[in-house]
């Protein structure tokens, strides 16, 4: 019996290898109305990927582009936020790609503020999460691991 060893499958003798892929992406003006178009845009992506978890996706995605709106570039005007899905074996990667800040992202010490629970959640609901910065922008990511 064969079993599936560092994302590749074995199947009649022939080894596959399973890949990244893109699922979707969406760029949405820098305005807080519309954080709810990415929540819908992530239901919609990973309402046929099995195993992930589509409330925590779209709950911390939509934290990441508040997070976006309100800390970077972006929330100015002409500003946009984009929304990148991707499916790799074992769950999803979710980029969210802003148009850059003076400050890098950064967990609150507080969690008894009114506010600023974003990246906190991120933190405890993720499998990973990191962020990438260049003079483009900054990506902060986060994985999912699916349930199987």
């Amino acid at each position: 019996m064969d079993t599936p060893a560092a994302g590749r499958t074995r199947t009649s003798g022939t080894m596959i290898t399973q890949r990244a892929a893109i699922l979707g992406s969406v760029t949405i003006p820098g305005c807080p109305e519309h954080v709810s178009s990415t929540r819908a845009f992530i239901a919609r992506t990973l309402a046929e990927l099995p195993g992930v978890d589509c409330d925590a996706a779209a709950l911390l995605t939509s934290e990441l582009v508040t997070n976006a709106i309100q800390h970077t570039q972006s929330g100015t005007p002409g500003g946009t936020v984009t929304v990148v899905v991707i499916g790799v074996p074992g769950g999803v990667i979710i980029e969210v790609v802003d148009d850059g800040s003076a400050g890098t992202p950064m967990v609150k010490a507080d969690l008894y503020s009114a506010d600023g629970h974003g990246l906190f959640l991120v933190q405890h609901l993720a499998t990973q999460w990191g962020y990438l910065r260049d003079v483009a922008g900054t990506t902060v990511w986060f994985h999912l691991s699916s349930g199987f």
